[in-house]
């Protein structure tokens, strides 16, 4: 464990929890078409897409994003109740199906076909931590992919099975009783999860540093965000913010994140190498999820309780403009050109395309019963919304506009 950083705080309305730790063991699972101590794993059909793991497709050529409109390819369904959808560089789709589920699901981006389905179950005695033998599940909340597209980083909210300890829940009733959790990491070449990095209790958003080398991930139950280098797969530190830590950005300096504190309404700004965190906003109920430009001067901040969208200043964290949004927006994902922003409205049940130029409204569309994730996928030009119910909807962004704002 890391040292504890200095920090300041205020406004503060959560239940502080103190670290406590228990360890679990660095492990690798083989999950493709096979079984891990008797314990069955996954469905894993090899990537059918056509960009293999690593590669950094050429995206294709088009109009500025705040000129096209989105229209709707497909809804997909199945087993899934995905709790957040991410795209990768190099062209794969994952959505994480947290604790109803208990898989990460894979999709071709070209096709929309499922070509992985991976359990969160492992067996912890197989790799070390003998006391541990047994089932242990995760929950997959989040995820980031390497700069090259070849791995994701999942978040687990929890762990369950021997030995993880008590109960993990969001209003954090069981504090220093629940178990400490971790990051898996998903290969995507061979379809295994073949590391895992302890962090704090229930984690939620992760997010990476420009050069990949540093994960940053948000300990909703610890108040406190984990810093991870990649390199050797171990958390380094744990740097203290506020109550209930989720959204998070990395600067390209690969030092400076901002972090947002969603019931203490706060905005932090983190030094990732010193430890030192300090509140450079405070932002109204709620403050969720973060996005930063392609050219970093800009974020981009959705205020749940508040039906708001902020644009900050990046290098300040002041607020340069806002815009009224759906009721209760949650996860953003912004154009590889940084001209459009699209915004999932949870309680709307719609996704709402900003113009980041006039901050203003292009189009609003309706999608799944609440939608919670969203991700633009660049190889094909399309925007993915993950519905919590069990549904994601892709959008085409190509459509010319017809001059008229469309409903």
């Amino acid at each position: 464990m890391g040292v504890q950083a200095k920090h300041r705080r205020r406004n503060r309305r959560g239940r502080p929890h103190e670290q406590f730790t228990i360890a679990i063991a660095i492990l690798s699972l083989v999950m493709a078409g096979g079984m891990v101590a008797g314990l069955a794993t996954s469905i894993v059909t090899p990537n059918t897409g056509r960009h293999a793991a690593g590669a950094a497709p050429e995206h294709p050529p088009g109009d500025p994003s705040n000129t096209t409109r989105l229209a709707q390819l497909d809804r997909i369904t199945g087993d899934i109740t995905p709790k957040s959808v991410v795209a990768s560089p190099a062209g794969a789709v994952i959505a994480n199906n947290m604790m109803y589920s208990h898989t990460s699901t894979l999709y071709d981006p070209e096709t929309l076909e499922l070509t992985a389905t991976v359990s969160d179950s492992v067996d912890l005695s197989q790799f070390g931590h003998e006391d541990r033998a047994g089932e242990t599940t995760g929950a997959p909340v989040e995820a980031v992919f390497s700069p090259d597209g070849a791995y994701a980083y999942v978040s687990q909210y929890s762990l369950k099975g021997p030995g993880a300890g008590a109960k993990a829940t969001d209003d954090c009733r069981n504090g220093e009783e629940i178990g400490r959790s971790a990051v898996y990491r998903l290969n995507l070449a061979s379809g295994e999860w073949d590391q895992v990095i302890e962090v704090g209790r229930v984690p939620k958003f992760i997010s990476l540093s420009p050069d990949g080398s540093l994960a940053l991930v948000s300990n909703w139950c610890d108040e406190t965000v984990s810093v991870l280098d990649l390199a050797v797969g171990e958390e380094t530190s744990q740097i203290p913010v506020d109550a209930a830590p989720r959204g998070s950005v990395v600067m390209p300096d690969n030092r400076t994140a901002y972090v947002t504190a969603m019931y203490a309404d706060e905005l932090y700004r983190v030094d990732l190498v010193t430890g030192e965190s300090e509140v450079v906003l405070e932002t109204g109920r709620k403050p969720r999820h973060l996005v930063l430009s392609p050219d970093a001067t800009r974020m981009y901040l959705t205020v749940s309780g508040e039906d708001t969208l902020l644009e900050l200043d990046a290098a300040t964290g002041e607020v340069l403009r806002e815009a009224s949004t759906g009721r209760e927006p949650r996860t953003m994902a912004i154009s590889p050109d940084g001209l459009a922003l699209y915004v999932v409205n949870y309680y709307a049940n719609t996704m709402t395309k900003f113009d980041t130029a006039t901050m203003e409204e292009i189009q609003t569309v309706e999608v799944g019963q609440n939608p919670i994730g969203v991700t633009y996928e660049p190889t094909q030009r399309r925007v993915w919304v993950a519905n919590y119910a069990g549904s994601i909807d892709v959008f085409e962004d190509t459509a010319p506009s017809s001059g008229t704002m469309e409903p």
